[in-house]
């Protein structure tokens, strides 16, 4: 009953995940929270390593992804693909 008086703003505004960011590996998209000030952050789901941002200390954005680390991943799992073949 009290969800009802509340306007539809006031509803998406409960769901809203302020602090975290999502993972930007298309096959992962995985939830990342990260430490107030951390500059880099590593996915827990698939590895992938990103440099953060804040815009205040509660709300980070990535700015993109650790080459070196992603490459490494990716290479690795290139290399399992053909050892599969």
């Amino acid at each position: 009953m009290a969800d009802e008086d509340i306007s539809t703003a006031e509803a998406l505004r409960k769901t809203r995940t302020y602090g975290k960011i999502r993972c930007q590996n298309p096959s992962c998209m995985g939830r990342i929270e990260p430490k107030a000030g951390q500059t880099h952050v590593k996915c827990p789901e698939c590895g992938m390593e990103f440099r953060v941002h804040w815009l205040r200390p509660d709300f980070p954005r990535i700015r993109g992804p650790v080459w070196e680390v992603n490459r490494k991943l990716a290479e690795e799992a290139l290399k399992k693909k053909e050892k599969e073949r």
